[in-house]
């Protein structure tokens, strides 16, 4: 705030005046952000210096006046600064004795600031002169900062109130307006009601002091009661959008982390399978080298018996040759003989053995491969029964989308139906109120003709025209009265049939509401059954795994088989791949199914969004026959003020004529 002293100082030096000492007092010990100078006569000097530093300066947003005796030049000064200021909230212009001048720089600041929200001009002078205080009510009219606004004994009379009541009908922002302690009077106060209904905002409106009817005020406060109860509905429905806008992003945020899991889970098992596909081929590879390693020994072993059978030749040729020579070794080459005999059936008997081995390990082989068939078999129908669920998780999704498409169509069939009924209790509402303004356009033509007759019948006998005279102040009378019953009878149906119209409506919105939460529970058991199809996804993982183990044990089995078992594991091999070929497509099956959901869940947020288009219709619907309600009181106040203008008229008429005065000197001018 000290910035802000030296800059008044400095700009008052500059335009040649001197600084008042009372605002460099009031300025030193003033907090930041609040600037009063409430009480300080300030002048022209002044008020411009401040107008120009309220241009640039953006440190206070409460700016209190209130009692400154500012004059019409300080005060337009001031304003025109405020014009270009962004900051200032608060603004008490309380006691200044504006007048046409402030009111006009008060117009011009409301329609270029945008940032004042509390306005307070109690005890001026702004409603005695009618023009400027119509522009700052169009300025208020265009204005859509402002909030709060005090206009206590102002002088507003009832002209002024009609000029406010059009621009409430316009503004959609202002919220409390204090109107006590003028002249407001009765046609400034049914002025302000007819307007009400037009204007959702204005929650508070004070009238007391204005001579206006009781009945006025309490339809002004139930108006007010309406609009209150209207807000704080706007505002838990801002909330629960908030929220429920919160809920769905965190839903969604949820459910990409679940798909995310759900795709690196899969590319693990990808992985796994590939790994473990490449130990298989491995193991085969290394089983291969092993039973080539088996064929090399038995050509080896077949090799030795080819030289035995060979060498045991050459023996045979040699003794032959050799027998003469000797003939005296017959009984060593007999015990040879036999020795080598008994070495031959040895051999023999280990062959035959070592044949019966191997066709014992071939039958225990084939039964082994046997038992890998009948588990394969097993595999093969657990796989089936998979599939079977999936069909049967597939058909549930088409029957809840089927369900989903069945209640939107009779949700749409509901608004049709409603829209209906309302344009029929429209069209009702209009005849009944055409049949009453010509109910009483024809009382009134009758009540003008009946005037006449008796005004002449006064100009024709003028002796008995002080009987008469009272006879037709008591007929006018009554029937005034009579007239004024029947306008607040039909006022007051009117309002019942409203009434009970708006509870129609939100008991309609209420069903909608109903049928809204209806389909949030449809979304969330579908999201329930995705839940359960991500279990069995889950499932099938494990059972993958639990395939992969096998596959392990079949492989550690195989290693430790014969060359005949080639062709088996070949075959097992190809059978694992066609099963692994298997899961891959119910992977793929399970994307469709995700991806159909993802349909769905589009499919109901255009469900939603057709609801709250249907809403905003109704509402504005809503909206256009509060507007024809209002023209139609409007027009019913317009007749009733023109019959007692009439009434008025007449009755000068007769004081006159009874008076002695001509008829013409009495009549009001055209």
């Amino acid at each position: 705030m000290e910035e802000f002293r030296h800059s008044y100082s400095r700009l008052c030096k500059e335009s040649g005046a001197e600084p008042q000492e009372t605002v460099l007092q009031q300025l030193q010990g003033l907090p930041r952000g609040r600037l009063d100078l409430a009480t300080q006569s300030l002048t022209v000097d002044t008020c411009r210096a401040l107008g120009e530093l309220l241009q640039k300066e953006t440190l206070p947003t409460e700016l209190i006046l209130s009692d400154c005796m500012l004059s019409e030049e300080g005060a337009t000064l001031l304003l025109q600064g405020l014009c270009a200021n962004t900051v200032v909230r608060f603004l008490d212009l309380k006691g200044n004795n504006l007048r046409a001048a402030g009111a006009e720089a008060l117009g011009k600041l409301l329609r270029q600031n945008k940032s004042i929200q509390s306005l307070t001009l109690e005890w001026n002078n702004m409603g005695a002169w009618e023009d400027a205080f119509a522009t700052f009510c169009r300025a208020l009219a265009d204005n859509g900062a402002l909030r709060q606004l005090d206009l206590r004994n102002n002088q507003i009379s009832h002209k002024g109130a009609e000029e406010l009541a059009l621009a409430l009908t316009r503004n959609a922002s202002l919220q409390q307006l204090d109107l006590r302690w003028n002249d407001i009077g009765l046609l400034g106060g049914r002025a302000l009601v007819n307007c009400l209904p037009r204007n959702k905002t204005l929650w508070r409106l004070e009238l007391a002091g204005n001579n206006v009817p009781g009945d006025i005020l309490r339809a002004v406060e139930q108006a007010m009661d309406h609009n209150r109860d209207r807000q704080t509905t706007f505002r838990e429905n801002q909330a629960r959008t908030h929220v429920l806008s919160k809920e769905v992003q965190h839903l969604q945020e949820e459910k990409s982390k679940q798909f995310l899991d759900l795709m690196e889970t899969i590319e693990k098992q990808r992985k796994e399978m590939a790994r473990s596909s490449r130990a298989s081929a491995i193991r085969v590879g290394q089983l291969q080298e092993a039973l080539n390693e088996r064929h090399s020994i038995i050509n080896a072993l077949k090799a030795k018996l080819q030289m035995a059978e060979a060498a045991l030749a050459l023996s045979e040729q040699k003794a032959q040759g050799l027998g003469e020579l000797l003939a005296t070794a017959e009984q060593e080459q007999r015990s040879l003989a036999q020795r080598q005999a008994k070495e031959h059936r040895l051999e023999q008997q280990e062959a035959a053995e070592r044949e019966s081995k191997l066709l014992r390990d071939l039958s225990a082989a084939n039964e082994k491969t046997l038992l890998l068939r009948n588990q394969v078999d097993e595999l093969e129908r657990k796989v089936g029964s998979q599939q079977e669920q999936l069909f049967l998780a597939r058909q549930e999704l088409t029957n809840t989308a089927a369900e989903l498409k069945t209640r939107a169509i009779q949700a749409e069939e509901r608004l049709e139906l409603e829209k209906k009924r309302s344009r029929q209790s429209l069209e009702d509402l209009e005849r009944l109120r055409a049949k009453e303004v010509e109910h009483l356009t024809r009382r009134l033509e009758e009540s003008e003709k009946a005037m006449q007759e008796r005004v002449q019948r006064l100009e024709a006998s003028r002796l008995s025209l002080e009987e008469e005279l009272s006879r037709v102040k008591a007929a006018a009378l009554s029937e005034r009265g009579q007239a004024e019953e029947e306008l607040i009878k039909a006022k007051n149906q009117v309002r019942l049939e409203e009434q009970q119209r708006l509870a129609h409506l939100e008991e309609k919105l209420r069903l909608l509401a109903q049928a809204r939460d209806e389909a949030q529970s449809a979304c969330l058991q579908q999201r329930q059954t995705v839940a359960e199809a991500q279990a069995q996804a889950g499932q099938l993982g494990l059972q993958v795994e639990g395939l992969r183990r096998r596959l392990q044990e079949l492989q550690q089995e195989l290693s430790n088989k014969d060359q005949e078992k080639v062709a088996e594991v070949t075959r097992v091999r190809v059978e694992l791949q066609e099963q692994n070929g298997r899961l891959q497509a119910e992977l793929t099956a399970q994307e469709a199914l995700r991806e159909k959901v993802a349909a769905l869940e589009r499919q109901l947020k255009v469900i939603t969004g057709d609801h709250r288009e249907a809403l905003l219709d109704r509402e504005s619907e809503n909206a256009s026959l509060r507007e024809k309600l209002r023209l139609k009181e409007a027009e019913i106040a317009r007749i009733r003020e023109e019959e007692a203008q009439r009434a008025s008229f007449l009755q000068n008429a007769v004081l006159a004529y009874v008076q002695g005065s001509p008829l013409r000197a009495m009549s009001p001018q055209k």
